[in-house]
């Protein structure tokens, strides 16, 4: 298992990201959070294999309708803390 560390800038808060986020990670079995952030972007900590990380990524990218993101950045880590469900922090 592998944790990403997802930060999605753009404009990205009031457009459903974090509850799509959610709803994406959720059906991809993924452990974790999503989060809005004070400076504006979205921040996402995912826990899963691989190949549903890189969708969760994919998703991420595009974001939600109404959503226009303009960058990515992401961090491999190893699972440090265990999540049991996927969750909007708030």
């Amino acid at each position: 298992m592998k944790q990403a560390h997802i930060l999605v800038s753009g404009k990205v808060h009031g457009v459903f990201f974090r509850a799509t986020t959610r709803e994406k990670a959720r059906q991809l079995g993924l452990k974790g959070f999503v989060r809005n952030l004070v400076n504006g972007d979205v921040e996402v900590v995912a826990q899963g294999d691989d190949n549903h990380l890189r969708e969760l990524l994919q998703f991420c990218q595009t974001g939600p309708p109404g959503a226009e993101v303009e960058g990515i950045d992401i961090e491999y880590k190893d699972v440090k803390e265990r999540f049991n469900g996927f969750d909007i922090r708030f």
